[in-house]
């Protein structure tokens, strides 16, 4: 049985691909590193070994709120490595926390005022000065929290994003984003805030926000009402005023009881390049061109047979879950989860799409995925599977893509899958 803390929650690549953090809802962040090659097998590179495990958030309580704060990571970001250390930034629902994982392999021996163990020496026997060597050891990864960004937020964090600058980031809850720099824990600047001044007339809230990858003074975040909005920080300290506006209008013949909940976004990514923006709702995968705000350049369906199962999926409280979408390193192919521990690739030149499966059968080092197909009523061909059989507890919510290779990491529960292209 799997137990709740060990349900992954959110998977990330560093900006090289050399390690790769999960986050879990026991607070506990693991992190793996890829092994370098060894010479005498050139090709044998690219399993992932865990390279450190530390616990990143402790579950708190809120006196005045009577409110218990879960301990569960939301988001993990990196920064940029800038020298021997990695720095991460992890979220739960309240605290962001900037972690440094470094190394260890040398220990300093002989000090002068205390011996080897670490106790104090008498000061009537140091009768010599001694110089202090560094002797080898094991290696040690030490993970320690360098700062805390607490207390700035009402509602849960849902977003956090590391800007171009590598100065500031920003923190997005349901109804406001903050921006931090990095070295002031104090103080949180309010960029956005779309709460009402009566709460009865909210309509919509913040599901995610991420920065321009090369713009630092540009950021979108999406609405559950299935909008983005693109902001400029250079027009004005309150990003009130959207600069741009994206919303597809609604085809009236689609429209059901389940339409305002299904076009809620659950997630935003830029493209690698800056001109693109990706969405993920609750049937489909959008791309939308910077420049194009009345609609999408391409949709791609993620699992519409679905469409036919709203209502149970309603009443099952699935219709709620907040599914990731990613680019790989070239924005030539997108990536995205469903359910039945399926995950879904499209080809943005090719139009070509498949169905994968993450699951302890094909999971054996080496074996090839082979695509799945889903059949809706009729006649099931052998292969198939009926969408009455899909398994609804198995979704595949988080995924990662390598910055440059054709590796992935996807979290199928508790379970943490790396696949990577078949190399002759």
């Amino acid at each position: 049985k799997v137990t709740k803390a060990d349900i992954i929650s959110t998977v990330e690549f560093n900006h090289t691909g050399e390690l790769l953090a999960t986050g879990d809802k026991g607070g506990r962040v693991v992190i793996f590193q890829r092994e370098q090659e060894s010479k005498n097998q050139p090709h044998r590179r690219g399993e992932y070994n865990v390279y450190s495990t530390f616990q990143s958030h402790e579950p708190e309580f809120d006196y005045l709120k009577s409110l218990e704060i879960e301990e569960k990571i939301n988001k993990i970001r990196w920064l940029p490595q800038q020298n021997a250390a990695y720095f991460l930034l992890s979220t739960n629902d309240k605290t962001v926390k900037l972690w440094k994982v470094s190394e260890r392999d040398k220990r300093p021996e002989g000090y002068n005022l205390k011996d080897e163990d670490g106790r104090l020496r008498d000061p009537s026997t140091i009768t010599t000065l001694r110089v202090p060597v560094l002797r080898p050891m094991d290696l040690m990864v030490e993970a320690t929290p360098r700062r805390v960004f607490a207390n700035a937020h009402t509602y849960h964090i849902n977003s956090i994003s590391v800007n171009s600058d590598y100065e500031t980031y920003m923190s997005a809850d349901d109804l406001r984003i903050n921006l931090w720099n990095f070295e002031i824990t104090n103080q949180s600047f309010n960029i956005v805030d779309i709460k009402p001044a009566n709460m009865e007339e909210l309509t919509e809230v913040i599901t995610a926000a991420e920065f321009h990858p090369h713009h630092c003074n540009t950021f979108v975040y999406s609405s559950s009402k299935g909008t983005i909005r693109l902001c400029d920080m250079r027009t004005s300290a309150l990003c009130d005023r959207h600069s741009k506006f994206f919303e597809e209008p609604e085809d009236p013949s689609n429209r059901s009881f389940f339409s305002e909940i299904i076009s809620s976004i659950s997630d935003v990514k830029f493209s690698h390049t800056g001109r693109y923006i990706m969405t993920r709702d609750y049937l489909t995968v959008k791309v939308w061109d910077l420049n194009m705000e009345n609609r999408p350049i391409e949709t791609y369906q993620v699992h519409d047979y679905l469409r036919s199962k709203l209502c149970s999926l309603y009443e099952n409280d699935c219709i709620f879950d907040k599914f990731e979408c990613v680019w790989n390193g070239s924005d030539s192919v997108i990536m995205t989860g469903s359910y039945n521990n399926f995950f879904r690739m499209f080809d943005r030149n090719t139009k070509r799409d498949v169905t994968l499966e993450a699951s302890r059968e094909n999971s054996k080092p080496r074996a090839i995925l082979k695509p799945r197909k889903v059949c809706v009523g009729g006649k099931r061909r052998k292969d198939e599977i009926s969408v009455d059989s899909l398994d609804f507890s198995k979704k595949i919510l988080h995924t990662a893509w390598h910055p440059s290779e054709n590796i992935i990491a996807v979290a199928a529960t508790n379970n943490l899958y790396i696949f990577q292209d078949k190399v002759n």
